[in-house]
């Protein structure tokens, strides 16, 4: 992508141009060009250039875009440190203020990038910052399979990618896109191997208490595969998860009343705790009994008679349990849950419906056969 900057003229002259127009707004450059080159010459250009960003905002685009038109011509070697210094001033230039156009800044200059040169991941990681300041994260690309592209194509250090995933977890998390948030620090605990597990405790500890403190997440099993989860395991966190994963409502309350300060220093709401205790307890009872009496639902979900109804009623708006109650009889009727988890049983369960299924179509297909020769 080009970026529109000053027309037919040399790359000597826009650089004089530049400076001239900064001296004009009153930073402290010379007019005349660097001896040692281009890339001298925009290492002072940049370095003066916050003087215009109290500008309209055409004019600031203008003289930015021609700023990064210069920039891209350089030799890539020399185009990362010029690129940190610029989008450094973007990042932190009237920081609060026109979020709008420092993020049209930055994104011009990602866009113009090659999307192989691994200076774009500074870039981009500018953009997140931006964009988290202000919660515009839904105005920049975050889609994790377009990251991991970028991460592949900028050959990114284990570090850099690291810090890139945990940038935009943090971004996702304050901008309340907790769905999105959750995939990428999977992805970050993820990348990480036997050796330096240990290196992500805080990371691993941050995605557990995201997971149980969003509202809209109830499976958690997937968690405990990570190897960095894995190195929590004996800690009072992972046992915290454990019971989220697989456990019932008496096992949170009794871990609370012998750990109530943990809990408060998470910053986990002990009411919304138990709520979704009680959601995960139904529907781990749902996938053992097709029926469930009201006063199996009351004792196991710690619950007085008059509000069972309108639990169950909130437990199907989530969808992860369909059933329909039967006041007549006083019991809840299940046509389906969502398991907890997913082991080996699942699967066997899964392949057993499955295999059914396909024998039924296949009696279909053989009695419209016969139907079909008489």
């Amino acid at each position: 992508m080009s970026v529109p900057a000053f027309i037919d003229i040399t790359e000597e002259d826009q650089a004089s141009e530049l400076r001239s127009y900064l001296k004009s707004r009153g930073a402290e450059i010379s007019e005349e060009n660097a001896e040692g080159g281009l890339h001298l010459d925009l290492a002072h250009i940049i370095e003066a250039c916050d003087v215009c960003l109290k500008d309209d905002d055409k004019d600031v685009e203008s003289v930015m875009n021609s700023i990064v038109s210069l920039l891209l011509i350089l030799e890539t070697d020399r185009q990362e440190s010029l690129t940190e210094s610029l989008c450094e001033k973007l990042v932190k230039a009237r920081e609060g203020e026109r979020p709008s156009l420092r993020l049209q800044l930055l994104s011009n200059l990602f866009h113009g990038m090659d999307e192989n040169v691994p200076a774009r991941h500074v870039v981009y990681c500018s953009l997140i910052k931006v964009a988290a300041s202000c919660s515009a994260i839904q105005y920049i690309p975050t889609d994790l399979d377009q990251v991991r592209k970028w991460i592949s194509d900028w050959n990114l250090t284990i570090e850099k990618k690291h810090h890139l995933l945990r940038l935009l977890y943090e971004a996702l998390v304050d901008c309340k896109k907790s769905e999105s948030a959750a995939k990428i620090m999977v992805e970050l605990l993820g990348s990480y191997t036997e050796d330096n597990a240990s290196q992500a405790r805080v990371d691993a500890h941050r995605c557990i208490v995201t997971a149980l403190k969003d509202q809209n997440t109830f499976l958690f099993d997937h968690l405990l595969t990570l190897k960095p989860v894995r190195f929590l395991e004996g800690e009072l966190i992972h046992d915290l998860l454990t019971i989220f994963v697989s456990g019932k409502l008496s096992a949170y309350v009794k871990f609370y009343q012998n750990n109530k300060d943990f809990i408060d220093s998470l910053g986990l709401s002990h009411e919304q705790n138990m709520e979704k205790m009680r959601l995960l307890t139904l529907m781990g009872m749902a996938v053992e009994s097709k029926e469930v009496s009201f006063d199996t639902l009351q004792q196991e979900l710690q619950l007085v008679e008059e509000d069972v109804e309108a639990f169950v009623i909130d437990a199907v708006r989530t969808k992860m349990v369909y059933c329909k109650i039967d006041q007549t009889q006083r019991k809840v009727v299940v046509s389906h849950s969502t398991h907890r988890t997913f082991g080996k049983q699942q699967w066997q369960q899964l392949y057993d419906s499955l295999n059914s299924w396909k024998q039924n179509l296949t009696q279909v297909q053989n009695s419209l056969l016969s139907i079909s020769k008489t």
